[in-house]
């Protein structure tokens, strides 16, 4: 049982679409396989168009055995694979590689040189070929279809609220501690500043409740900035967690920061007396917000 798609994010419609598939499988007796691909199609067919990245493999691959999969494949997409013709597809990748029994994909799914396969033809190829194929439907909720892109623009508008309702999950942002100016531990303030991978989607500027997650998951509260600093009149966009209640020192550490809630814009303050008093009340309310968000 194969369900195929770039999966970035793993977000409610994607959740839908892999339990589908665990469910048919195991009232099949067979294995369950996820198949996505990397690098991002687009930045293949169309170098410099790269999406925001929501998930990286690792993540993918943990959110996707947690559905209850039992084979996680990705597929080095590649100039050639973007040039394959939809049946030629089918046949090497599908039939010759995967052996598949039956194949659910979203209602949306295309493949092939210049996405020319439907899900239409993938039935027909289906019977050909001897596999099943379900086309799933679009998960909706109050007129959203949640998808991949509707999560990047919510993430991009600094939304991070309704991007946590469409993931089922807030959304992370992964990478390692490196050294920043000191300032922060200068102003009372010790931040962990977070260097990201190039396609991270990154939320737009502002200070956000997050959990900081470390280790084997361990999880703290954190006050995060996103921006370049206007008052130090910085221009090299950063993230910067404060994390609570801890002395830590997290240089060279793998973290994560799940954003919750968005608690202002980024300014710029007239004085660092205003500066720290409004980093104070941030902190307050990062506590509120963490503790009233039940996650």
């Amino acid at each position: 049982m194969v369900t195929i798609g770039v999966f970035d994010g793993v977000h409610r419609g994607h959740q839908a679409l892999i339990g589908r598939a665990v469910e048919l499988a195991k009232d099949r007796g067979v294995p369950s396989v996820v198949m996505t691909f990397d690098p991002h199609p687009s930045e293949v067919v169309r170098p410099g168009s790269h999406p925001a990245q929501l998930t990286g493999l690792r993540r993918r691959a943990e959110l996707v055995e947690a559905l209850g999969v039992d084979v996680f494949c990705v597929l080095p997409f590649t100039v050639e694979l973007s040039r394959m013709p939809a049946d030629e597809f089918v046949h090497e990748v599908i039939v010759e590689r995967l052996h598949a029994a039956a194949v659910v994909v979203g209602q949306n799914f295309t493949f092939g040189h210049k996405a020319a396969g439907t899900v239409e033809l993938l039935h027909a190829l289906g019977k050909r070929f001897g596999f099943v194929t379900e086309g799933a439907d679009l998960v909706t909720d109050d007129g959203v279809t949640y998808s991949s892109t509707y999560i990047r623009a919510c993430i991009d508008a600094g939304d991070v609220a309704a991007a946590a309702v469409a993931l089922g999950r807030p959304h992370r942002l992964e990478g390692i501690v490196v050294r920043g100016d000191g300032r922060g531990r200068e102003l009372g303030f010790p931040t962990a500043n977070l260097s990201t991978t190039r396609f991270a989607a990154v939320p737009a500027d502002g200070v956000y409740a997050c959990w900081f997650v470390h280790g084997s998951g361990r999880r703290l509260r954190a006050a995060v900035s996103v921006g370049t600093n206007p008052t130090f009149s910085g221009r090299e966009r950063r993230v910067e967690a404060f994390v609570l209640d801890v002395d830590e020192d997290f240089y060279g550490q793998r973290v994560a920061l799940d954003f919750v809630a968005r608690l202002r814009d980024m300014e710029k303050f007239d004085s660092l007396d205003a500066l720290i008093d409004q980093m104070h009340r941030d902190v307050a309310e990062t506590r509120d917000v963490l503790a009233e968000s039940g996650m």
